[in-house]
């Protein structure tokens, strides 16, 4: 892969900060870093890849010391979510996947369902509160569920992303990208990645010390 450009690492530098610092989505950190910098429209933005790049960077320069107990939180989090929804073939993806989240970070996991309404019919016969949007699937936009829940081991509400895919948008789903890592997991590999990863340091609850 050709290496970033100069500007290109310094928006993926801006922006990456704004990702820890905000709990800020790819896009709109690129495009919030773009017009901080005064950049003409036209100027080029960076990958998706260099962004995440710098996002580790940063991770390891500044929050080596709290991110991979957040990570944890959130990934024990999304795993009782994606056992809740297990007939809905859950799939995990985006940070918390991909290793690179904090506890301002949203849970992303993507739904494969026969029929498009099943999974809010299920959130509301378990008395779950969600709001709807809508997101880029696949083949163009679809559903996107969002509800709040608290994680107890963060002392914080932390966002559930359920975006609906039909479940023929399962094939292909676990393809690797450019560098060989796969974009997204299911509970099985979500449980190996908690078993795999050495214990992190305890983490102190918001506020307060650890008891």
């Amino acid at each position: 892969m050709a290496s970033a450009s100069p500007l290109t690492a310094e928006i993926a530098a801006v922006a990456a900060r704004m990702v820890v610092e905000e709990g800020l989505e790819y896009g709109p950190a690129k495009r919030r870093a773009h017009k901080q910098m005064g950049l003409p429209r036209n100027a080029p933005l960076p990958s998706n890849e260099e962004l995440e790049d710098e996002v580790r960077d940063y991770l390891a320069l500044f929050c080596a010391d709290t991110q991979p107990a957040e990570l944890r939180a959130l990934r024990e989090l999304a795993a009782l979510w994606m056992d809740r929804l297990a007939e809905f073939r859950p799939h995990l993806c985006g940070a918390v996947w991909r290793g690179t989240a904090t506890r301002l970070s949203n849970i992303h996991l993507q739904l494969f369902c026969d029929d498009s309404k099943s999974a809010e019919i299920a959130l509301i016969n378990a008395g779950v509160d969600y709001e709807v949007g809508e997101t880029q699937g696949p083949r163009g936009p679809v559903d996107l569920l969002t509800v709040a829940e608290r994680c107890k081991p963060l002392n914080e509400w932390v966002t559930i992303a359920l975006s609906i895919l039909d479940k023929d948008d399962l094939r292909g789903a676990l393809k690797a990208d450019s560098r060989g890592r796969t974009e997204r997991g299911d509970l099985t590999a979500l449980r190996r990645l908690l078993q795999e990863e050495a214990p992190p340091a305890p983490l102190l609850p918001a506020g307060g010390d650890a008891a």
